[in-house]
């Protein structure tokens, strides 16, 4: 075998483990199947006395739901721990989607037979229903987009060239996505404003302090995530907007890592743009959405000119529809968007506190198993009683690249965690670091998974020290 610090070179060999089945159970979509209350696992106290009945887990219970989950890979029972990245579709989803192209597939909005009129009615449905979801004030301050990535560039090219001067200041923190700075740069680029980094504090979160400290009036807008994609912080996001509000800057807030896994509430949050990808939530890749308050969507102009986002088209000029239309150019995802829909039902029927609660637990159960393993280096706040953290782990081992270990976690235990930089190069450096090898969860995930994944780790681990 071949073996370098910067990967596997050679697939490894085979070895066979014992193949561990759940139980097939049916899980109607309007069944609460978590009985542990929330008065059990609270926000901010996340350590619980011990784990919940296996037969009470909320992913037990919600395991059937998904097929994905219930194959053998490389000859081991799959152990998906890839949710950050994207996760897996429930039956009700995939539903839905063969549902709409066997049904009623058709174009949307300016259809007046039957199947047009069926699809645009499910396609804005489901607009009505992320707006419910997140608490949004009107369904017309929701903008489907292909992902969140779209979304910020949407606003970035709109409101951003629109409304950033040169010398003003956009600030954001080391932790944030690709997806929240690059689109920044070329603001800044194009407008002369300034970009300005909060660094990480000692427990190796984004420093609120010196954020409120660094704004100042020249401060137009800050772009912030809520839930950290690598250090599982939780960002304190109503407290950070009304300190921009205080000097005039709106606020951008990434949720991409929160909508899937708690109560995300727009109006409570009073935030001015939220950001959220589909395929993270359950629900079909290709969609994603904005949440923007109804008078800044108003005085925006369009990101994409085309059909659907005009008002009436001239030889010399056209006027646009009124916000979400003038965001919307062309045909969108429609089977997509009523996927999301329906991915949204779903959640919805478990309870997002529910799904919240169930996570807290599996976060610390997480934390403090891999804390076990020698010689790691686990990124983030560690979970307390005043510290809630995200149900993920990025973390190092001394003298073992990531990418090795996930190789070798997938080739020889069907564990699947992702290594790499996860899109969040300007984190790792100032970590010291430029990959890190990441687990994180889901509410269809159980104790089982985090204990395979730690015999497994382990493996890993002396196979690789067994070369030193």
């Amino acid at each position: 075998m071949m073996m370098t610090m910067e990967g596997v070179a050679v697939k490894l060999p085979s070895y066979s483990f014992p193949i561990v089945r759940s139980p097939a159970r049916c899980v109607t979509r309007n069944f609460r199947p978590f009985s542990i209350s929330a008065s059990t696992l609270k926000e901010g106290h996340p350590a619980a006395p011990s784990a919940p009945p296996a037969s009470l887990s909320l992913g037990h219970l919600t395991r059937p739901d998904f097929p994905i989950l219930h194959q053998e890979v490389n000859g081991s029972r799959l152990v998906y721990l890839d949710n950050a990245a994207t996760s897996q579709k429930p039956t009700a989803v995939i539903g839905a989607l063969q549902n709409y192209y066997e049904s009623y597939n058709s174009n949307v909005h300016r259809g007046i037979h039957y199947l047009s009129a069926r699809a645009t009615e499910e396609y804005e449905l489901a607009r009505k229903k992320v707006s419910n979801f997140m608490n949004a004030s009107d369904s017309r301050e929701i903008v489907f987009t292909r992902n969140a990535t779209e979304a910020i560039n949407l606003v970035a090219y709109t409101w951003g060239l629109q409304n950033i001067k040169p010398d003003d200041e956009i600030l954001l923190t080391v932790a944030e996505h690709h997806s929240a700075i690059v689109p920044w740069q070329l603001v800044a680029q194009k407008t002369g404003a300034v970009l300005k980094f909060v660094e990480l504090n000692g427990d190796e979160v984004p420093d609120v302090d010196n954020l409120k400290d660094m704004l100042s009036r020249k401060t137009k807008l800050v772009v912030v995530h809520h839930v950290s994609n690598v250090l599982g912080s939780v960002f304190p996001i109503k407290d950070i907007v009304l300190c921009a509000h205080d000097v005039g800057a709106k606020v951008l807030v990434d949720a991409c890592q929160s909508v899937p896994h708690m109560v995300v509430d727009v109006q409570n949050l009073n935030a001015d743009f939220l950001v959220a990808s589909s395929h993270k939530m359950c629900g079909p890749t290709g969609v994603g959405f904005l949440y923007g308050k109804s008078d800044l969507l108003s005085a925006m102009p369009p990101f994409l000119g085309g059909g659907e986002m005009i008002s009436d088209v001239f030889l010399d000029h056209s006027t646009y529809a009124e916000p979400p239309s003038r965001f919307e150019a062309g045909t969108p995802a429609i089977g997509e968007a009523i996927g999301l829909g329906a991915a949204i039902d779903y959640l919805s029927g478990l309870g997002m506190q529910k799904i919240h609660d169930y996570e807290i637990f599996l976060a610390k159960y997480l934390y403090d198993s891999l804390s076990s393993v020698p010689n790691i280096h686990i990124y983030g706040p560690a979970p307390s009683n005043h510290v809630t953290r995200a149900a993920l782990c990025s973390f190092n081992i001394d003298n073992i690249h990531p990418t090795d270990l996930a190789t070798y976690l997938d080739q020889q235990h069907g564990v699947a965690i992702r290594s790499g930089h996860h899109c969040a190069q300007p984190l790792h450096r100032h970590l010291g670091v430029s990959a890190s090898a990441r687990a994180s969860l889901h509410f269809y995930n159980t104790v089982e998974d985090i204990d395979d994944f730690i015999q497994a780790l382990n493996d890993t681990v002396s196979f690789f020290n067994s070369f030193k």
